[in-house]
């Protein structure tokens, strides 16, 4: 009986000790750091950055616990917010934050846990954004002054963040958008001003090319002026030299001159076969026709000679 009381005792001594032995035993990880609590007041601040090294780490068991926390970068979204700029423009901001925890001990005695430090950094992240896009134009937001804006606002929040024992590792705008409501009356603004614009440089254009093309009519009218006179003066100069040329052709040889151009008449004249003349054939120009020479034939009363007196001979015969 005191054998099975003694193995009875001894088994949960040893359960017991197991158990505290288990109890008073942590590890802390590579990416985490811990606080030991005692009846809730702080002992030891473990794998903090620069001090103690993550590893297995005794404790008071029953009497001491351990809350560990995430040593890593950590997340917050930012909910999408309507902001009012400085030149009355409504924006639709959506934003990103990335922080980490640098003293344990005072992100667990102001915020206790990540929901509620996610809270509270939204809260000054938000004021924040409020505070200085307020004071900054459109186009500074969007375009010119986007990343000056994001290094003052993560700054600001940065100063109320060290609080909590955190630091703003980056913070960035990821989109900003007109509202919906704004976007349509926006977008109907610059489909009128770009086909204003267009309208512009059609009249613009239609202008320069009219200005062109009458400026091209007057330098055609111009030439084809030019030409004309230019064409004239050779046409006149060709007709001096030609008929000075035939006049001198004409003097030197009046007769075969006479014929040349008798020959060009016939080939100009009788050309084609439908050319059709009523002309006598004893007409002057059918004179090479009858004689070689070109000798006009004498009319039928020239050729009729008074009778002979006696004792004469005539030309038409002559008496025996």
């Amino acid at each position: 009986m005191n054998n099975q009381t003694l193995r009875t005792g001894l088994m949960i001594a040893a359960a017991a000790l197991v158990v505290g032995l288990y109890a008073s035993v942590f590890t802390v990880g590579q990416m985490q750091q811990a606080l030991v609590l005692r009846f809730g007041g702080v002992r030891a601040v473990l794998n903090q950055t620069g001090t103690d090294k993550p590893g297995l780490y005794f404790k008071l068991p029953f009497l001491e616990n351990v809350v560990l926390f995430d040593k890593r970068v950590l997340d917050l979204d930012l909910p999408v917010q309507t902001l009012l700029t400085t030149d009355r423009q409504n924006l639709e901001v959506d934003a990103f934050a990335r922080y980490r925890i640098i003293d344990p001990l005072k992100f667990y005695q102001s915020a206790n846990n990540i929901a509620r430090a996610n809270t509270l950094l939204a809260s000054f992240t938000n004021s924040a954004l409020r505070n200085l896009l307020a004071r900054s134009t459109r186009d500074a937001i969007v375009r010119t002054q986007r990343a000056e804006l994001m290094n003052q606002i993560q700054a600001d929040v940065n100063r109320q963040a060290k609080e909590l024992g955190v630091e703003i590792v980056d913070l960035r705008m990821t989109r900003v958008d007109l509202p919906a409501q704004n976007s349509s009356a926006v977008y109907k603004r610059m489909t009128t001003e770009r086909q204003r614009e267009a309208a512009d440089i059609r009249a613009t254009g239609e202008q320069a090319a009219v200005t062109i093309k009458a400026k091209a009519d007057r330098d055609v009218t111009v030439l084809l002026s030019e030409a004309n006179q230019t064409a004239e003066t050779l046409r006149g100069q060709g007709d001096a030299d030609k008929n000075r040329i035939l006049a001198e052709a004409y003097g030197k040889d009046a007769g075969f001159f006479s014929f040349f151009r008798s020959m060009q008449a016939y080939e100009t004249g009788l050309k084609g076969s439908d050319t059709r003349l009523v002309i006598s054939p004893s007409s002057d120009f059918f004179r090479y026709f009858s004689d070689p020479q070109g000798r006009t034939p004498a009319s039928p009363a020239a050729r009729t000679r008074a009778p002979a007196e006696p004792g004469t001979t005539g030309s038409t015969g002559a008496t025996r």
